[in-house]
């Protein structure tokens, strides 16, 4: 019975996502998100049919395997663009660098300034890296993992939905920016919309995805241990 219930969340869920998709490229509207629409929905049948997360997890569990490759399949893209890499890679690590420490910082001023607790300003901070870097950073600072991933989650979606349509109304229109502030700021979540938009985007996106992983994990401690002084 279980790999039946199994089986049908995961039809149910790649039928979310594919409607999703479908209606994304219909309506080419910003709000018309993939990742926030397909989730509405699966929680939506969760919800009306009374089934718990825990039901749910054998599905979410089999299907997460898969992103390990889907991660690795961003090479491709990359490899494709190498020579943005090679013609702006100062640059690159300069912005990403900066997009990285301007994100934390001013999550440090509007949450210490809003008078919240260590624990969650701490958890907060590593918000626009992946989950894991976020969860490792979370944890060694006294933070509380489980908020660390919803605060991921939480701007990846906000980064998702109105990212591109954010740069749009900047006039921002140069792919490899485009993709570098997705990566960014919306880390997995906006590589996917930035991918999407055109395959120089979604490589760029990839980069500094990866990067910002990296510069979270050096400088978030740092940024911490002088916030707590």
């Amino acid at each position: 019975m279980e790999v039946i219930t199994t089986g049908i969340f995961i039809l149910l869920t790649v039928a979310a996502y594919l409607g999703s998709r479908y209606l994304y490229f219909r309506y080419n509207n910003p709000l018309v998100n993939i990742v926030l629409i397909s989730s509405v929905v699966l929680i939506a049948i969760l919800s009306l049919g009374k089934f718990s997360y825990a039901a749910y997890t054998p599905a979410k569990d089999i299907m997460t395997i898969l992103l390990g490759p889907a991660t690795v399949s961003l090479a491709v893209p990359l490899y494709r663009n190498r020579q943005l890499l090679r013609q702006y890679g100062a640059a690159i690590i300069l912005g990403v660098g900066m997009g990285t420490v301007v994100s934390m910082v001013t999550v440090l001023c509007i949450t210490g300034a809003g008078g919240l607790s260590r624990e969650i300003i701490v958890s907060i901070i590593p918000k626009s890296s992946t989950i894991p870097f976020a969860v490792d950073v979370a944890q060694m600072a006294g933070g509380n993992p489980a908020l660390a991933v919803a605060f991921v989650v939480a701007t990846g979606t906000f980064g998702s939905v109105a990212g591109l349509a954010l740069l749009s109304w900047f006039k921002i229109h140069d792919p490899v920016a485009r993709g570098l502030a997705m990566g960014t700021v919306s880390h997995g979540q906006g590589t996917a919309m930035a991918l999407l938009e055109g395959e120089q985007q979604g490589s760029m996106a990839g980069v500094a995805m990866a990067l910002a992983g990296i510069f979270t994990s050096v400088l978030a401690p740092v940024l911490i241990l002088w916030f707590v002084r």
